[in-house]
Parts: structure tokens; C-alpha cells; sequence
């Protein structure tokens, strides 16, 4: 455990992280940050997309599309 004091920045507060208890901690530089009375969590952000490449390589590209079918403008108006 380590102890720190919160310091003034303008109108709010922040506290300064030592570099190992990042390090330990897995945190660079953007934070989720989750307050409970008496309690503040940080956690490592989450990137949006993480994750879709693999669920799109797993996913099964059949039934995506529904048949070829022709419209009113395929069948009288198109031609070649």
C-alpha cells in the first residue's frame, strides 16, 4: 500500500502516481475510472473495437446477404 496527498490542480484535485504501481498495475495513458462512496477504482481503458477482429474471423459469412433478387428497375428500366 501507498500513501499520497491529493494536490490543487485549478478547481479540482489529482494525485500523482508513482511509476512502478503503474507499471504494476498495467495503467498508461488513458484510465476508466468508477467512484463509490469512499472508494475510487482505475482500471486500464478498454479500447472500443478490441476483440472484433477475432468475433469477425469466427463469425460464418453464409445467410449475411439474402438472395439476388430483381427490382421493378432491373427488370424495365436497365439495360446494357
Amino acid at each position: 500500500m501507498v500513501r499520497a496527498k491529493l494536490v490543487k490542480i485549478g478547481n479540482s484535485r489529482g494525485i500523482r502516481l508513482a511509476k512502478p504501481l503503474l507499471e504494476v498495475a498495467g495503467l498508461s495513458d488513458e484510465v476508466e475510472i468508477e467512484a463509490a462512496p469512499g472508494v475510487l477504482t482505475i482500471r486500464p481503458s478498454a479500447h472500443p473495437r478490441a476483440g472484433w477482429a477475432e468475433a469477425a474471423a469466427a463469425f460464418d459469412p453464409d445467410g449475411l446477404l439474402d438472395d439476388m433478387s430483381s427490382t421493378r428497375f432491373d427488370d424495365e428500366e436497365w439495360s446494357w
